[in-house]
């Protein structure tokens, strides 16, 4: 199994309690964006070997989140108090298995006043496995 990413990206800037028994995880920063992705290993998967839909969910919320925050930043609205997520729907349309690359991209942030809202899609390989949609308060 590949154990350095692909290019572009690095270690995780937001690590978590959640998150650390997760690691190794890695993002990649985009003016618009922040893509998140890692191996999958076996703690991140269910009693069937696939990646549990758990860590999908977190790690998509994550994505989004961060996502928010680089562009509201760019707009130059950085949130002093950062992001809570209201709400967030998470769909499954595929699997990903054992040593999969599983990426976590942003492809739409629209922010409001006090709200921002955001979906991903989740691929396994390059292969679509997931979409989530979420939205956001702004503190």
């Amino acid at each position: 199994m590949a154990t350095a990413p692909p290019a572009g990206f690095e270690p995780h800037f937001r690590r978590s309690p959640l998150t650390e028994p997760w690691e190794p995880i890695f993002s990649r920063r985009l003016p618009d964006r922040v893509i998140i992705g890692l191996y999958a290993r076996e703690p991140h998967t269910n009693s069937r070997g696939m990646v549990h839909g758990g860590l999908i969910a977190a790690l998509a919320d994550n994505a989004m989140g961060l996502s928010c925050v680089a562009v509201l930043t760019a707009q130059e609205r950085k949130p002093e108090g950062g992001l809570v997520t209201v709400s967030m729907a998470t769909d499954f349309i595929g699997a990903a298995k054992l040593g999969q690359w599983v990426a976590f991209d942003t492809s739409y942030v629209k922010t409001g006043r006090t709200l921002c809202f955001a979906q991903a899609f989740i691929t396994a390989d390059g292969e679509v496995i997931g979409r989530a949609d979420a939205r956001f308060k702004v503190t």
